[in-house]
């Protein structure tokens, strides 16, 4: 622990100078605490609340002060949350029992359990169909529910591994599939793979964002690079280097601006010139291990989230180097830090 809080007191100083040349900057820290590690951080600008997959729970923020607005239990193994404000549902992901749960967005109370496959992980509400879409790693597919309803609709297959995915909003579900290094496109409606691409230059592409009025999709991948598609042409146009470890990424259409969060400590920040046109920024240094973001629109905020780590455990006796067991958040920890202009 000392050798992890002495990590964090060294860096505070080139923050400040990554951050004064960039322009993005923290500007708060919401203490939320808690135990266990988080995944995906999804924002819901009308409700001034965003939603924080945390291992057996989903925690509820108020945006507007970073209090614990409430939570929704029973989940076993929280990936990514999914809002249905036109039905007042929400949908997260419970990948250790394969399940995907629909919860009450007023009382935060489970109201079914759907079936999915295995590693449910990410989770995409698209408008246009009311249907929501996991999206299954191990299982190599995505869930259809219909949000409404809460009814199983089918499971599409994919062809590779998932990760985050985003809607278009016109009907389209888009999603990377990091063992093959491609983007999937779904037919919403018709519950199927209508086309896929290769990502080029960028490898295991795992984050995701969109800009809707140019027609491009964002991939973030763990070959330090990000790539550029065109989803109407159905290919891969540019790559910019990122950070190693990334896990998010978001593009703000007010400003044009496209982010990616990594491992290695830092928010890479891209701006877009034209649509098939952008330069790297700079990058915002963050705490180690703040892969994870979700993007408010409507504010131009990011929220990032970050910890302490407890060093990990040994690997057990005759496996191979490297191959100990991960580093555990140190319970109380917890923060999601706010950065803006």
């Amino acid at each position: 622990m000392r050798r992890i809080a002495f990590a964090i007191v060294v860096c505070l100083t080139p923050v400040l100078l990554a951050q004064t040349g960039v322009g993005y900057h923290i500007t708060r820290t919401f203490d939320l605490g808690g135990d266990g590690g988080w995944d995906y951080i999804v924002p819901v600008p009308s409700q001034h609340r965003v939603y924080i997959g945390r291992t057996n729970r989903v925690m509820v923020v108020d945006t507007s002060d970073g209090k614990l607005v409430g939570e929704v239990m029973g989940i076993k193994g929280a990936h990514g949350t999914a809002i249905a404000e036109s039905s007042g549902h929400g949908f997260a992901t419970s990948g250790n029992d394969q399940s995907i749960v629909m919860f009450d967005l007023k009382t935060f109370k489970e109201l079914a359990r759907i079936p999915a496959a295995e590693d449910a992980d990410a989770i995409v509400y698209d408008a246009p169909s009311n249907r929501v879409f996991s999206l299954n790693g191990d299982a190599h597919s995505s869930t259809v529910v219909d949000a409404a309803s809460g009814k199983l609709v089918t499971n599409v297959p994919l062809g590779g591994k998932p990760e985050y995915g985003t809607s278009a909003g016109d009907g389209k579900v888009y999603a990377n599939l990091t063992d093959t290094s491609e983007v999937v496109e779904i037919d919403a409606k018709a519950a199927m793979v209508s086309r896929r691409w290769p990502t080029g230059a960028c490898k295991q592409p795992v984050s995701m964002a969109i800009d809707t009025k140019n027609h491009r999709v964002f991939s973030g991948c763990r070959s330090g690079v990000l790539a550029v598609s065109d989803y109407r042409a159905g290919k891969t146009i540019t790559t910019l280097p990122i950070g190693m470890g990334v896990d998010g990424a978001g593009y703000d259409p007010g400003t044009s601006d496209l982010f990616a969060t990594n491992a290695d400590g830092t928010l890479t920040v891209i701006h877009q010139d034209s649509a098939d046109v952008y330069h790297v920024v700079g990058n915002v240094m963050t705490p180690m291990g703040s892969r994870n973001m979700g993007l408010d629109p409507a504010t131009h905020r990011i929220y990032v989230a970050a910890a302490m780590f407890a060093a990990p455990p040994a690997p057990a006796p005759g496996a191979p180097a490297g191959r100990g067991g991960r580093a555990a958040v140190v319970p109380g920890t917890f923060k999601l830090l706010v950065i803006e202009r």
